[in-house]
């Protein structure tokens, strides 16, 4: 006798207002040349939502500022990356926010940024926020990594990220900037669970902003993660791969954001806040998935103007 595993109506309807509640008030990531291909962004987004203006080294501030301008124009929240790595000295990195706020700009993502040695003065996100640059700004955001860093912790402890993580969570209590923690992406549930457990556990109370990689194809997120130091959920992919007849589909997030967010619907201190999408595979076609997979979270802003 054949057995059959049907999903209830009801459990159904309660893993679709999980992920719609989960995927609420999500950001997305983009870079001056990516956002060059989209006509507006109030076609696609959400009104309000938080745009993040990635800045790989050798890109112009002048390409940077004027991306944010654009978008802050058509009424997003921006929240251009401050690589502490690639910024030469004081001076400079006070030119960077005078001209982001001249743009409308009140937010920042600060981070040691990938280069490996640093250009300037700068080193870590740390020095960044001691700098004095950024009062006034009313959000600032650091990076965080749910399966570590190599480049921090070469021995594959999380010693130096956990006690980095400690000091920011202690810098945002005695300050008046709202703080989080946005991570590196990843592909399996479970060990990000653990991980922000292990921050509160820690005494860690930034709000974490998950990384999670958009609808791509499978070659393009493999590629990516393998530069960017995805841990052992890159097996996730591996194992896709092996499988010829998903080989060739794109991946979708939705495995893992149905988990998170069930967990965090079972949980609801989890610390988990929101999520932000690395759009690997397009900013529309990140979008439209959102849009497909939130109900109301995705509608794009034209369409309640």
């Amino acid at each position: 006798m054949a057995l059959f595993n049907f999903r209830r109506k009801d459990d159904t309807a309660t893993a679709t207002g999980s992920l719609e509640a989960f995927l609420k008030g999500y950001s997305i990531e983009v870079m001056p040349r990516t956002a060059e291909k989209v006509e507006d962004f109030r076609d696609i987004l959400p009104r309000g939502t938080r745009v993040y203006i990635a800045h790989i080294d050798g890109t112009p501030i002048e390409d940077m500022v004027a991306t944010a301008r654009r978008i802050t124009g058509e009424g997003f929240a921006v929240m251009p990356h401050f690589p502490a790595r690639i910024i030469k000295d004081k001076a400079t990195l006070f030119d960077w926010v005078a001209r982001y706020r001249d743009a409308g700009v009140e937010q920042g993502l600060l981070l040691a940024g990938g280069v490996a040695q640093p250009v300037g003065d700068f080193h870590s996100s740390m020095q960044l926020l001691e700098s004095g640059a950024f009062t006034g700004f009313k959000r600032l955001h650091v990076a965080g990594h749910p399966e570590g860093n190599k480049d921090i912790d070469p021995d594959g402890s999380d010693r130096m990220v956990m006690e980095a993580a400690r000091w920011k969570s202690a810098f945002a209590e005695r300050t008046d900037a709202q703080m989080a923690m946005a991570t590196q992406f990843c592909f399996e549930a479970q060990p990000v669970i653990d991980w922000v457990n292990r921050l509160q556990a820690e005494g860690v109370k930034l709000p974490v902003h998950i990384g999670i990689a958009g609808p791509a194809k499978l070659q393009t997120l493999i590629k990516f993660a393998i530069a960017c130091g995805v841990g052992p959920s890159l097996r996730v992919l591996q194992k896709r791969a092996m499988d010829v007849t998903k080989l060739l589909l794109p991946y979708e997030p939705t495995e893992i954001l149905q988990d998170l967010a069930a967990h965090k619907a079972a949980n609801p201190g989890f610390g988990i806040e929101q999520v932000h999408f690395f759009p690997l595979g397009g900013i529309k076609t990140n979008a439209q998935w959102v849009t497909e997979h939130g109900g109301a979270s995705g509608v794009p802003a034209s369409a309640t103007a």
